[in-house]
């Protein structure tokens, strides 16, 4: 089963715009793989320009999301997408400044933060906002440029204090530790003292928020909030990464198949970032699955749900807030549909109206309060 996938130049050439410094363009466009059902292998066939990487011996791959990562029989875990790490800082463009923060050595975990140039002339406290970074949980980190860019972007439009986790990811790490991380990070912010959210944010009004995977992480915390008893102000799931056994919607029509992602990809991933998995119906990744946790049981008042029309994720996001409209949820849920438009593309064209579009409306969402 060959399958041809276009990557990141798929924006450039869609939406003729010119590609982001901090995207390689020289990572092949067309990349073409087989699965080899038998020993649950993939193997590649990849055509880079003269100024890629050089080719790689395929036999010694034993597993590939073609374009985005590779892992080696010798345990070697090789991520295709270049991502530039950058240090907190105070940002010119912005006024935000940020820090970092190492909650828990053992285990790496930490967070950055993020206040706002208004966190000291206004006399209240600010909303609190945990960010949970996306990347189909094996990609980026708090500290990689497009993410932070972003995040201090956020923070100034939207007057919040944000808290951007710094998960580990998979496979070196594979799941569940996101989702412990998660948790330990939702519970830091709660109980810190750290001079920054005790004095001026406002732990009454918190909001969490992610992107793709981090939407999923972003459910699994609304989840266990609920289960023990306690609520934050709002959930925010952006294009969250949720999928199932069976195809529902449009998810296998051909129109589907010439975008960011596709029906291999995301088949590939689940099993891939999460080995102990029962399947596609697994409460993690398909929260409306028979026998998961009732979305009746969502510990937050609000939820804005997020979709892209082009988006292959866009039914699953679709029918989450269908579902919670239908349950004995208590709270307000919104969603926004962004036409013509595919998965993250407010990271790939941030400029574009519509991702102003996007940007304003998960503003007023924490400002609504």
């Amino acid at each position: 089963m060959y399958i041809n996938i276009q990557i990141f130049i798929y924006y450039t050439k869609k939406k003729k715009i010119a590609p982001s410094k901090n995207i390689s363009t020289r990572i092949a466009p067309i990349i073409q793989y087989r699965y080899h059902s038998k020993f649950q292998l993939f193997k590649a066939t990849m055509n880079f320009s003269a100024a890629s990487s050089p080719p790689v011996d395929t036999d010694d791959i034993i597993f590939e999301v073609p374009g985005f990562i590779r892992r080696y029989r010798n345990g070697r875990v090789e991520r295709l997408i270049p991502d530039e790490l950058v240090p907190p800082s105070l940002d010119p463009a912005t006024g935000v400044q940020s820090k970092d923060v190492t909650i828990n050595p053992t285990t790496s975990l930490s967070v950055r933060l993020y206040l706002p140039p208004s966190a000291t002339s206004i006399p209240k406290k600010l909303p609190v906002l945990v960010t949970i970074h996306g990347g189909g949980f094996y990609l980026l980190r708090s500290s990689s440029s497009s993410y932070h860019n972003y995040v201090n972007s956020l923070t100034a439009k939207a007057g919040v204090l944000a808290i951007s986790i710094d998960y580990r990811l998979a496979p070196e790490n594979p799941l569940p530790a996101a989702y412990e991380d998660c948790w330990e990070a939702l519970e830091w912010v709660f109980a810190t003292d750290d001079p920054w959210l005790s004095n001026l944010g406002d732990l009454e009004n918190v909001y969490i928020a992610g992107e793709s995977a981090g939407g999923n992480l972003v459910h699994s915390l609304g989840i266990r909030l609920g289960r023990e008893g306690r609520k934050v102000e709002g959930l925010v799931m952006v294009h969250p990464l949720f999928w199932g056994k069976d195809r529902i919607g449009d998810e296998g029509v051909e129109t589907r198949k010439g975008g960011i992602l596709t029906l291999e990809h995301i088949d590939a991933l689940w099993p891939f970032v999460c080995p102990e998995t029962t399947g596609f119906d697994d409460p993690r990744i398909n929260p409306v699955a028979e026998g998961a946790p009732s979305l009746a049981t969502l510990g937050c008042r609000r939820v804005l749900v997020c979709v892209a029309e082009l988006d292959l994720l866009r039914e699953r996001g679709r029918l989450y807030y269908e579902k919670l409209k239908e349950s004995d949820w208590e709270g307000d849920a919104e969603i926004l549909e962004s036409e013509n438009e595919d998965h993250g593309f407010f990271f790939f064209n941030p400029g574009s109206l519509k991702a102003q579009e996007l940007t304003k409306r998960i503003v007023n969402f924490f400002n609504k309060s």
